[in-house]
């Protein structure tokens, strides 16, 4: 009995922890923008952007808001590194993907990329952001004219929003931590994962 009330309490009264995945291909500035999430949210002072070197393996980030807590998991986007993105999939709640929205000429790598991705089965029903980053550089594409240019036909069966941000001023990235929370939230692979680690789970009325 008593282990059945304290999963309730810690149920309703704990912070529920979310890991989300920070991925894309090199140079697409996914550090850059842990680092600002670090910044905005915390009262730890990221990386300047001229002290951000390129990821070879994993960075961890962590902010904590009045109900959850987000682990970022920010991982290289070298050709050589994303054999090692799959390990960290069956863990993670959503994943943020980075484009470097400036540089049109890399957009079919960044598409190949996010395909593989989102194929996988650890990933199945993980919500997806889709940023197009570096909108303080000229000739940055739009949001909407990303997801026009992707035509991700994958994207149909799962939760996800296309958002123009800029990791360097930190505009747009808000707008998006707010969507990736609220869809956590509500996903029902917070549920599947919540179960799997022992959880508590309500009984549906």
């Amino acid at each position: 009995m008593f282990s059945l009330f304290y999963g309730l309490w810690n149920y309703l009264f704990s912070k529920t922890e979310f890991h989300v995945l920070i991925l894309g291909i090199d140079k697409a500035g996914k550090t850059t923008l842990l680092e600002k999430l670090k910044t905005l949210y915390s009262n730890l002072e990221g990386l300047p952007p001229d002290r951000i070197v390129p990821t070879v393996g994993l960075n961890i980030g962590r902010i904590e808001g009045t109900k959850n807590k987000l682990v970022f998991w920010d991982l290289g986007g070298q050709i050589g590194l994303r054999t090692i993105w799959e390990k960290y999939y069956e863990e993670a709640h959503a994943i943020i993907y980075v484009i470097d929205a400036s540089c049109p000429s890399r957009f079919e790598d960044s598409k190949s990329a996010l395909e593989k991705v989102l194929r996988h089965e650890d990933l199945r029903g993980a919500p997806v952001l889709v940023l197009a980053n570096k909108q303080d550089l000229s000739g940055a594409v739009s949001a909407e004219e990303l997801a026009r240019y992707l035509d991700l036909k994958e994207l149909d069966e799962r939760l996800y929003m296309f958002e123009a941000v800029s990791a360097y001023d930190g505009s747009g990235i808000k707008e998006a931590v707010d969507w990736i929370v609220e869809v956590m939230e509500r996903s029902k692979r917070t549920e599947t994962l919540r179960v799997r680690a022992g959880g508590y789970s309500p009984v549906p009325s």
